[in-house]
């Protein structure tokens, strides 16, 4: 089944996050499932998603990541999070980039957050011995 696009080039956040997303180690990027993905050898970060359910929203502008154990619960605490139809019950959460002021150094650290669940250890290991996107100023 082929998915429609739902995005843009030039949407809000994308650019920024695309440059965040692939400041990583091995890092590409393709579209799946209709919307930009970020990969090493798997998914760790993706630009728009929704929920599920009778509430059903579609966040055009978000990025979803994958979070430790628990952390997930945290950060649902806070408005600006969602709970990702299909990717929440592996972990992942969604931030609405439009629900208030981006703070880009959180977006790069969530994402750091994400890479480093997802990437391949050697990769990881890159990614402490040089740094990356949330080790320099966003």
């Amino acid at each position: 089944m082929t998915h429609p696009i739902m995005y843009v080039e030039g949407d809000f956040g994308l650019d920024r996050l695309r440059e965040i997303c692939l400041g990583f180690p091995e890092a590409t990027e393709r579209v799946s499932h209709g919307r930009p993905w970020f990969f090493t050898n798997t998914g760790f970060a993706v630009y728009g998603g929704g929920t599920r359910g009778p509430d059903k929203v579609r966040y055009d502008n978000a990025v979803l990541v994958k979070v430790e154990d628990g952390h997930d619960e945290a950060l649902l605490q806070d408005s600006r999070f969602f709970l990702p139809a299909y990717l929440g019950p592996a972990g992942w959460v969604g931030l609405d980039l439009t629900a208030a002021e981006v703070d880009w150094q959180e977006v790069a650290e969530l994402v750091d957050e994400s890479y480093r669940l997802t990437a391949p250890k050697r990769l990881v290991a890159t990614l402490d011995r040089d740094g990356g996107p949330a080790d320099r100023a966003t």
